[in-house]
C-alpha cells in the first residue's frame, strides 16, 4: 500500500514538472510569438497590422470555440492522446506558419493553432493536475505549474526576437517548431499517464453538467474571471500605448510593461500563501480590487512616472491569479469528475471576453480621445470580477484545508496524514478517468 502511494506521488511530482516544461515551450511558441512575428509578417504580406492581428483573434476564438469538446474528451478520456495530438499539431502549424505567402493562409494556419492550443495547453494540463492531485496537495501542484509557465513570455520574447533579427522569420518559426517538437510532444506521450482510480469514489454519482449549470455559485464564478479576463486582456494590449500617448518614452514604457511577467508569478505565489489562511474566494476579490484601483491611478495620474510604476505593479500582481485560482475554485465547489466540462463551459465567455475586450478598449479611446476612460473602464470592470468572486459562497459541504486544521492541534495534523478531507470524499469525488 505504502509503495503504491509512494509511486503515485513520484508519477504526480514526474507529471507536474513535465507539464510545467511543456505550458512555457506551448505558449512561448504557440502564443507568445506572435506579437514578434507581426511587423516582419505585415510587411512580407503586403498586409496591415490589423489586418495580421485579426489572424491572432481568429486563434483565440477557434480555442474558445473547442473549449466545451475539449473538455468532455478529457473528463472521459484523460489527458495523454489529447495533449500528444495538440502538441504534434502545434508543431505541425508553426512551420506551415513559416510557409505562409497570403493573409487567407495565415488565418488558416492561426485557426488551427488555436484548436492545437485548446488540446495541449492550460486548460487541458489543469484538468490533470486536478485528477492527480488530492485537495491539500492541489494548489501547491498548480503552482508549480503556473510559476514555471509565467515565465514563457520573459523567456520566448526575447529569444524569438533574436532568431528573427538573426535568421529572418521563416526560418525563426522553423526553429520554434523544433523547440516544440522536441519538449512537448515526447512528454505528453511518455509521461502523461491515467490518474489512479479511487475506489470509494466510484460509490457518489457524478454530478451532471445540467446542474452545474443551475447553480448561481457557477455563474458568479462566470461573471468574475469573464471580467477579470477582460480587464488584464485590455491593460496588457493597451498600457504601452496609453503610457506613450500620456507622454513617457517608448523604452520607459515597455520596461513598465514588461514588469507584468514578474509580477504575475509574484502574484501566484501571494495567492497561494494566503489561501491558506484565507477563503480563496476572499483572496482572489481582494486582488481583483487592488487592480481596480490600480487602474483608477493609472487614469487620473498615469502621467506621472512613480505613480504608473506604482499602479502597473499593483495591477500586476492580479494578472496571472485567474488562471491558478480558477481550478482551485471549481475543484472545490464541484465533482472533479467532470472538472473538465465544467471548466470548458467557462472558459468560453473568459476567452470571447479576452479576444474582444482590448478591442472595445481601443473603440473607447476613439471615441474619448484619451485613455483615461479606458482605465476608467477597466477599474469598473475589476470592481464587477471582485464583487461576483466574492458573493460566491462557500461550499455546504466545506472543510478546511488540512493544513489549516492542522495549525490548530497536532491530532488533526496527524489524521490529515492519514485519510482524505471531508470534501474529497463527498464533494469532489476526484476519481477521474484522466
Amino acid at each position: 500500500m505504502a509503495a503504491g502511494r509512494s509511486a503515485g506521488s513520484h508519477r504526480s511530482r514526474m507529471i507536474v514538472g513535465a507539464l510545467a516544461v511543456t505550458q512555457t515551450v506551448g505558449y512561448g511558441t504557440l502564443y507568445y510569438a506572435f506579437s514578434v512575428f507581426l511587423v516582419p509578417l505585415a510587411t512580407d504580406l503586403n498586409a496591415s497590422t490589423t489586418a495580421v492581428t485579426g489572424s491572432f483573434t481568429a486563434n483565440v476564438l477557434a480555442s474558445a470555440a473547442l473549449a466545451i469538446p475539449v473538455g468532455r474528451w478529457l473528463d472521459r478520456h484523460g489527458g495523454r492522446a489529447l495533449m500528444t495530438a495538440g502538441s504534434t499539431a502545434g508543431t505541425l502549424l508553426l512551420a506551415a506558419w513559416s510557409q505562409v505567402d497570403g493573409l487567407w493562409q495565415l488565418y488558416a494556419v492561426q485557426i488551427g493553432i488555436g484548436i492545437a492550443s485548446a488540446a495541449c495547453l492550460y486548460e487541458a494540463a489543469f484538468a490533470v493536475i486536478i485528477a492527480w492531485h488530492t485537495p491539500e496537495k492541489r494548489s501547491m501542484a498548480l503552482l508549480a505549474l503556473t510559476v514555471v509557465a509565467g515565465f514563457a513570455s520573459s523567456i520566448f520574447l526575447p529569444l524569438t526576437g533574436w532568431l528573427v533579427n538573426q535568421y529572418g522569420w521563416r526560418a525563426a518559426l522553423l526553429i520554434l517548431a523544433a523547440v516544440q517538437a522536441l519538449l512537448t510532444i515526447p512528454a505528453h506521450a511518455t509521461v502523461l499517464r491515467p490518474a489512479p482510480g479511487r475506489p470509494a469514489d466510484a460509490r457518489h454519482r457524478p454530478l451532471r453538467l445540467k446542474a452545474v449549470l443551475a447553480d448561481r455559485p457557477f455563474w458568479l464564478l462566470t461573471l468574475g474571471f469573464t471580467a477579470h479576463s477582460a480587464a488584464v486582456a485590455t491593460v496588457g494590449v493597451l498600457l504601452i500605448a496609453a503610457l506613450v500617448d500620456w507622454g513617457h518614452s517608448p523604452t520607459f514604457a515597455a520596461t513598465v510593461a514588461g514588469l507584468f511577467g514578474v509580477l504575475s508569478v509574484t502574484g501566484r505565489l501571494v495567492t497561494t500563501g494566503l489561501q491558506r489562511r484565507f477563503r480563496t474566494t476572499i483572496v482572489v476579490a481582494a486582488i481583483f480590487a487592488l487592480q481596480g484601483s490600480a487602474a483608477v491611478v493609472l487614469a487620473l495620474a498615469g502621467r506621472n512616472a512613480i505613480a504608473a510604476v506604482v499602479a502597473v505593479t499593483s495591477f500586476g500582481l492580479g494578472f496571472g491569479v485567474g488562471s491558478i485560482a480558477k481550478p482551485l475554485l471549481l475543484a472545490e465547489r464541484y465533482d472533479t469528475r467532470r472538472y473538465a466540462s465544467i471548466a470548458g463551459v467557462l472558459v468560453v465567455p473568459m476567452t470571447i471576453a479576452k479576444a474582444t475586450a482590448p478591442l472595445a478598449g481601443a473603440g473607447l479611446h476613439v471615441l474619448s480621445g484619451d485613455f483615461a476612460g479606458v482605465f476608467l473602464a477597466t477599474a469598473a470592470t475589476c470592481a464587477v470580477g471582485a464583487a461576483a468572486i466574492a458573493a460566491v459562497p462557500r461550499p455546504h459541504y466545506y472543510r478546511p484545508p488540512c493544513h489549516k486544521r492542522a495549525m490548530r492541534s497536532s491530532t488533526s495534523a496527524r489524521r490529515c496524514s492519514d485519510m482524505p478531507s471531508a470534501s474529497s470524499r463527498r464533494g469532489r469525488e476526484a476519481g477521474s478517468n484522466m
